[in-house]
């Protein structure tokens, strides 16, 4: 074996551990680009059903007004009727009223904290899919590193994973 020959065989095992570690590398950004991608789909999720049930408490505080609006209708026709058993239907749609109105009050008190709840979780899926793009690049990079076998790139790829997983993990303290 010539010596040109034995170097380049040496080289290329030498190479082989670079390799390894950034095909390991590759592998854990990946198994946390699947996980930052399920968390960033479960909070899409939320989001939706929670942005649903937000408009389902509208709905209702808008059914709640209308049947106010005609006790106050019926209330006030009562009213200028004359007898006894107009006066205590008049009387009953003014409690009906009354209790419709509350009745919406704590309706709209729950559709605006909903609806702040899935603002909230559109928020924190953002910030996860913004996660996973990072996570993404990173592995992008890993892949490049390995073809052109240079630790820069390799770095660059752990930065950008690194990157990724910080953002992903701060999703929690987001309010």
């Amino acid at each position: 074996m010539s010596l040109d020959e034995e170097l380049s065989e040496h080289a290329e095992h030498a190479k082989a551990p670079f390799e390894k570690k950034v095909a390991a590398s590759m592998a854990v950004i990946a198994a946390a680009l699947a996980v930052v991608s399920v968390f960033g789909q479960l909070y899409a999720n939320e989001e939706l059903l929670t942005q649903q049930k937000s408009s389902d408490q509208w709905a209702y505080y808008q059914a709640k007004s209308i049947r106010r609006y005609q006790s106050d209708v019926a209330r006030d026709i009562f009213k200028t009727m004359s007898g006894e058993q107009a006066s205590h239907a008049a009387e009953a749609y003014a409690k009906n009223s009354e209790q419709y109105a509350r009745d919406s009050d704590e309706i709209q008190n729950e559709a605006k904290k909903l609806g702040a709840e899935s603002d909230l979780k559109g928020r924190q899926a953002l910030r996860l899919h913004i996660g996973e793009i990072f996570l993404e690049i990173g592995i992008v990079f890993a892949t490049l590193a390995i073809l052109t076998k240079r630790p820069i790139v390799w770095w660059t790829s752990l930065m950008s994973a690194a990157l990724g997983t910080a953002i992903a993990i701060t999703t929690r303290f987001i309010s």
